[in-house]
């Protein structure tokens, strides 16, 4: 049985917070600084230990040229 196969039809590439910031060659007090957080923040969302707002994602979207859809908001 191939049941383990099936293929989603949004079958996109998708990437961790972390992932898109060393994307960009910033450093967490460099993208930290840009979103205007601090770098214990921006380290807490990485590793998933807290959550963005609204405003801060937008923010994220933004620095990082990526829509929130195909960020990876856990580690």
């Amino acid at each position: 049985g191939g049941a383990m196969m099936k293929k989603s039809k949004s079958d996109n590439t998708k990437f961790t917070l972390k992932a898109c910031r060393v994307n960009k060659r910033l450093t967490l007090k460099e993208a930290a600084g840009r979103l205007g957080i601090s770098e214990f923040t921006l380290g807490n969302y990485e590793s998933g230990k807290t959550f963005p707002t609204v405003p801060i994602i937008a923010r994220i979207e933004r620095l990082y040229g990526i829509s929130h859809n195909e960020i990876i908001f856990l580690p």
